[in-house]
């Protein structure tokens, strides 16, 4: 999620007294045996010369055989000899049957309702047949994240002039941009296209109806004056990453749904706390002005309306008459991620991250044993389980703490009067249980081949300001941000047990520039001699080689950095781990987002977001993808593969 719509409110943010996580990184480091393959371009406060990687298993170079792309920022988007990037679909263009083309001097929300939502964002490619494994034919589930009305709308210079001059009916186009699409699409020709006309195409917005199930659903926190009943939603928002099911579903995750919202917290009674904690803006810094426009984005007319958004919603891309539903016992936060696996014993683990400064990275394992014989008996799975927060300890230990209510303190006198309390405030209930408060925990992702799991911390500027510092942190304003590597037990054996209440922790790389010692950067000991490097990790893929794909959004640091966002590759084992090529450079002002692959590695869906952003529809600093006068940028799908068909970064 790029940072134009991250605004801190006053209590937006932890205050809680648990340990950050840059404190644990440094007490642990400080007092490690560093290893070579890891090395940092200058002391870092409380650290030695570098974070140690794995031991190398082989000697040799990395696995990857493309040239890597220099770090250059322009107005189109770049890939490396011997790949092409198709353009698949983008905003505007008609999904469902029927479905007008984009006409950018007569939209409605209607029209927007049936075509390409604006800002995509996380990616599923999921085959056709169901439950095959075929690579050029399938579905591609796709998030609409956010909108940026100053791109789409003529005669409007900025985001703040878009919310003081948005109307009910603009209102509405952009809720209609929100949520996400089903489309069909083939590799046709050497190509791949989206299937116009397809019976699964449709898409979700933020007024489709949903249902809401688990342990919150219909309770007194979730009715409105519109749904007495609290288990009626409308829409999805700001739906940022995600993951699928081993069923064959889409998670996809609400994130920054706060910012839709506005008014006074303090006249919201009991949810006042609540609100304040989940960064809910007055009415004037609302991002959109929505609520000036629909009373239900209103808290002060409507105080339980935010406690219906920010779940992971459960989607059947293969059946378009199935109702998307919020599932709520995996919790309430700015989710980023919803990855899954199957575990040893049978049950399901989703991880997840808060995209906030200072919060937290949660997992969920399901009660029920995953049925691989019967679909339909799955669909109820992530409705009973339990929920955790991770506690990262400076031995390297990590401690994954339940939410349960009467547990510990999570408890009536403490405010939690059942789990339904505790999921709506999940952040709270990490607060009191003592998890670890991370860099804003965007995308977690687990190695296929190796079992480990990869938190992609994206930064945190502010720390030092809004989050305590003391002599041991590595650095004092995260301001390119870090990854960091989970081991659950069993790992080096081929049987990861992703369900254990414990694990262990490594560093795997500090990001930012190894050849300024200023950064603290920390990569292989060969990156800075490529002249590659990257700023603020947001998501993360593996091919089927394992090798780690990292997608970054720097956001307005762009500029400060010169460099693109895009996609960086490097191997996760052996001598090269670490060790980062530039595979994808996104237009001028995009940030990088998606990263599917289809069953086979050899096409990668990246969703290219908001290109230009900063600028606006009449002047914008790029027109792509189409290039054509009087256009204005449009974010877009594209599919990167090599016409030899080979895979990719083979």
């Amino acid at each position: 999620m790029t940072d134009r719509h991250f605004m801190d409110e006053p209590g937006n943010l932890s205050d809680s007294r648990n340990p950050h996580i840059q404190d644990v990184i440094a007490r642990r480091f400080s007092r490690r045996s560093l290893l070579t393959s890891l090395v940092a371009a200058g002391a870092v406060a409380g650290l030695g010369a570098a974070f140690p990687l794995r031991d190398a298993l082989a000697q040799g170079g990395s696995t990857l055989a493309f040239k890597s792309l220099a770090l250059k920022i322009d107005e189109t988007h770049h890939v490396p000899e011997g790949y092409k990037a198709d353009l698949v679909i983008g905003w505007g263009d008609p999904v469902a049957k029927g479905a007008k083309p984009l006409d950018l001097a007569n939209q409605t929300a209607a029209s927007q309702a049936g075509q390409f939502g604006y800002n995509c964002d996380f990616i599923a490619f999921m085959p056709l047949p169901m439950g095959s494994a075929n690579s050029e034919h399938g579905l591609l589930f796709v998030n609409h994240e956010y909108t940026n009305g100053e791109m789409m709308h003529p005669g409007v210079k900025s985001a703040s002039e878009n919310r003081a001059k948005a109307d009910k009916a603009w209102t509405e186009v952009e809720m209609a941009a929100h949520g996400g699409a089903v489309v069909e699409v083939k590799k046709e020709g050497g190509a791949w296209k989206y299937v116009a006309d397809s019976r699964f195409n449709r898409r979700i917005t933020g007024t489709t109806e949903m249902a809401i199930s688990g342990p919150a659903a219909g309770t007194d926190r979730l009715k409105t004056s519109v749904d007495p009943s609290g288990k009626r939603i409308l829409g999805m928002l700001n739906n940022c990453g995600g993951g699928t099911t081993p069923w064959g579903t889409v998670l996809t995750c609400e994130e920054n749904f706060n910012g839709y919202f506005g008014g006074d917290a303090a006249k919201t009674g009991k949810e006042a706390a609540n609100h304040k904690r989940y960064g809910i803006p007055a009415m004037e810094r609302s991002w959109y002005g929505w609520a000036r426009n629909h009373d239900r984005f209103n808290i002060e007319k409507e105080p339980n309306e935010p406690n219906r958004f920010g779940w992971i919603v459960e989607i059947d891309p293969y059946d378009p008459g199935f109702q998307p539903v919020k599932r709520t016992a995996l919790g309430r936060f700015k989710h980023e991620a919803a990855t899954t696996v199957v575990n040893k014993d049978g049950r399901v683990v989703v991880y997840t991250g808060d995209d906030e400064a200072g919060d937290y990275v949660y997992k969920f394992v399901t009660r029920g044993i995953y049925n691989a014989q019967n679909r339909a008996a799955n669909f109820g799975l992530l409705d009973e389980g339990t929920l955790y927060a991770a506690k990262f300890t400076d031995e390297g230990a990590v401690e994954w703490i339940a939410l349960e209510h009467g547990q510990g303190k999570l408890t009536a006198e403490n405010g939690f009067a059942s789990q339904a309390d505790v999921l709506i405030e999940a952040r709270r209930a990490a607060d009191v249980v003592g998890a670890t408060r991370m860099d804003r925990p965007e995308d977690v992702e687990f190695n296929p081949v190796n079992g480990r799991v990869h938190v992609m911390l994206t930064n945190n500027s502010g720390r030092g300001e809004k989050v305590p510092l003391d002599n041991a942190n590595p650095r004092a304003k995260n301001s390119y941000g870090h990854i960091i590597e989970i081991i659950p037990p069993g790992s080096e054996k081929g049987e990861p047990d992703h369900a254990a209440l414990k694990a262990t922790w490594e560093m795997f790389v500090l990001a930012g520039n190894p050849a300024e010692a200023a950064h603290g950067a920390m990569y292989h000991k060969d990156q800075a001699e490529t002249g590659v490097w990257f700023a603020a990790p947001d998501n993360v893929a593996f091919d089927p080689q394992g090798r780690i794909y990292v997608l970054t959004d720097q956001g307005s640091a762009q500029k400060r950095n010169k460099i693109p966002d895009g996609v960086f590759v490097a191997d996760s084992e052996g001598p090269a781990k670490g060790l980062f090529k530039l595979l994808f450079a996104c237009p001028i002002d995009a940030e990088m987002c998606g990263g599917a692959f289809t069953p086979d590695g050899k096409t990668l869906f990246l969703s290219v977001q908001h290109p230009g952003e900063g600028t606006n529809f009449d002047s914008p600093n790029t027109r792509w993808p189409d290039f054509k006068a009087g256009q204005p940028p449009r974010p877009a799908v594209v599919a990167v593969h090599r016409p030899d068909g080979k895979e990719i970064g083979a």
